[in-house]
């Protein structure tokens, strides 16, 4: 277990081109929200718009679409109800305030079947996967998972501590060809091969939203050109550097995701 740190983060993380324009940092599609839940989508467009990625598409119900426009100008949008071609996107991210009814299984099973590239699965999109285990063949390699410890459990079998899923997830990582992200106090990322632990982060983060933030940072990773194991560290560093950064201004009680969403570009400033 290699400890992810700020020297090993700079080792990873490239400086942004000056020369460069939206077309050199990708395309996010976020397949996210839902009736009563497109919090969870705008949260997680925001911090994959101040992760860098170039264009963010936020695949939505068309009558959710006023939470978008309103709240984020910034990203574009698609219909859930309508065809999305996924040849334009860099990068894919799916789960969060997804729902777990009949059309969100087809959605996660549509885009497993029509990409080749990595998909970040989270929130609803894991809980879809643990219902449907069929679905985990059909997973693009170095796609990355993200679940919490509970949602780990629902995916791989009740475990009594987080060592013993850390060693499940370094056995799924290679039966699967997948990176997982284990998120706890101490978020360990595997590939099956290399294993990090982050030491950033606080208990602040332990509140609704804080994973959809991190899958809108680990895609927009993606979208630039990291490979998914790069992608994931740097997602899971940033966000927990994010989150501290936001105790300079709040404690832990009273932190918010947004607050980590506005600091992101302070963790950037310190990489």
């Amino acid at each position: 277990m290699y400890t992810l740190d700020l020297h090993t983060i700079q080792t990873i993380f490239k400086k942004r081109n000056p020369d460069s324009n939206k077309g050199h940092h990708g395309h996010a599609l976020l397949i996210a929200g839902s009736n009563s839940k497109m919090g969870a989508a705008i949260i997680t467009a925001k911090a994959c718009l101040r992760s860098g990625a170039g264009l963010v598409t936020l695949n939505i119900p068309k009558k959710e679409r006023q939470a978008v426009f309103a709240a984020l100008p910034e990203a574009m949008v698609t219909f859930r109800e309508e065809q999305n071609p996924m040849y334009k996107y860099t990068a894919f991210g799916i789960g969060p305030g997804l729902g777990t009814d009949k059309p969100a299984i087809g959605k996660v099973a549509s885009l497993l079947e029509n990409t080749n590239l990595p998909v970040v699965l989270d929130a609803d999109a894991l809980t879809i996967l643990a219902n449907n285990p069929q679905l985990f063949s059909k997973i693009p390699s170095k796609s990355i998972l993200t679940p919490h410890e509970k949602e780990f459990d629902r995916l791989f079998g009740q475990h009594n501590h987080n060592s013993e899923r850390q060693q499940t997830a370094i056995q799924k990582a290679i039966e699967f060809n997948l990176i997982i992200v284990l998120k706890s106090s101490q978020t360990s990322i595997t590939n099956g091969q290399q294993h990090f632990q982050s030491t950033t982060g606080n208990s602040g983060l332990a509140k609704g939203g804080s994973g959809d933030a991190l899958t809108g940072m680990i895609t927009a990773f993606l979208a630039q050109g990291y490979d998914s194991l790069q992608a994931a560290c740097l997602g899971v560093f940033l966000h927990g550097l994010a989150a501290d950064i936001t105790l300079e201004t709040q404690s832990e009680e009273s932190m918010m995701i947004s607050d980590v969403v506005e600091n992101i570009g302070k963790a950037f400033r310190k990489i």
